[in-house]
């Protein structure tokens, strides 16, 4: 039997009566109860712009469609990659899948940054708060808890990224000492590339009094330490020796796989409902 037959076998797991692996039931079990938290605040969000109080805030004065669109599109791109990253595991095809991962990973990012800069004008450019008005109650509630999701999201293929490295044969100590310094490698260089796109994108606009000279005196700290962290990042992830991951983790990927896709899912929604709606 090939290894890739190898890999279909887990969908019938004879270990359990459904024949779904425990590890891919209990992920839908969660995604069950998360669908049906995020269908609360939707509806919940539906309702209230039903019935707008006097003087509220109208979205359409708020809302920057062009950016949200965007930020959709890319978190769509990252399902995507995802797909790619489960198919090349299920093939035993480590390098792509770890290259599936990181770009899923990035996208991941941008998305959040947009997020990140969305909000932002909303507070100071736009003035809505999360209790200044019910729109602000709503949406900083559903979004952030989505863009929370992300963030999660972000945070697992990380550490999926940096545990596809993990050498057959290692030493405890040394083995949590180098996986410890690769995850701060991975995570600081996409936190501080991130802060350092923001901290441009506001110089470029002017945004709340940047400007270039600002951005350069600011953000060189984070521009070294982004630069630093990169290198360590492809340092660190140079495979020297057999690792322990192959087709036999696809279930794992899988699994990750799966809360990707219903986040993304949960969006598309969300950017139905919340913005294209006002729109209308």
């Amino acid at each position: 039997m090939t290894s890739h037959a190898a890999t279909i076998d887990h969908h019938h797991d004879p270990s359990t009566s459904t024949g779904i692996p425990h590890k891919k039931l209990l992920m839908w079990a969660f995604l069950a109860s998360d669908c049906m938290f995020f269908g609360t605040l939707i509806s919940t969000h539906l309702i209230y712009r039903l019935h707008p109080p006097a003087g509220s805030i109208r979205p359409v004065d708020v809302f920057d469609i062009q950016l949200t669109s965007f930020s959709t599109f890319i978190l769509l791109m990252s399902s995507l990659m995802m797909a790619l990253a489960v198919n090349a595991i299920q093939k035993g095809n480590v390098k792509s899948c770890r290259w599936s991962l990181l770009t899923t990973m990035f996208f991941g990012s941008i998305f959040l940054g947009c997020q990140v800069f969305e909000f932002n004008n909303f507070v100071i450019e736009k003035h809505m708060t999360i209790s200044n008005s019910l729109l602000g109650s709503t949406f900083f509630t559903l979004t952030g808890t989505h863009g929370c999701h992300v963030a999660i999201g972000v945070l697992w293929l990380g550490l999926m990224y940096v545990r596809s490295f993990k050498p057959v044969n290692a030493e405890g100590q040394r083995l949590w000492s180098t996986t410890l310094l690769h995850i701060a490698a991975l995570f600081g260089s996409f936190l501080l590339s991130m802060k350092v796109v923001l901290g441009l994108v506001w110089s470029l606009q002017g945004f709340n009094g940047h400007s270039m000279a600002t951005f350069m005196s600011t953000e060189f700290a984070a521009i070294a330490g982004a630069l630093v962290c990169i290198g360590a990042s492809f340092w660190l992830g140079r495979s020297r020796v057999p690792v322990d991951f192959n087709e036999h983790h696809a279930i794992d990927v899988e699994s990750m796989g799966l809360y990707w896709h219903f986040v993304d899912i949960v969006w598309i929604v969300i950017f139905t409902a919340v913005y294209l709606l006002e729109y209308l």
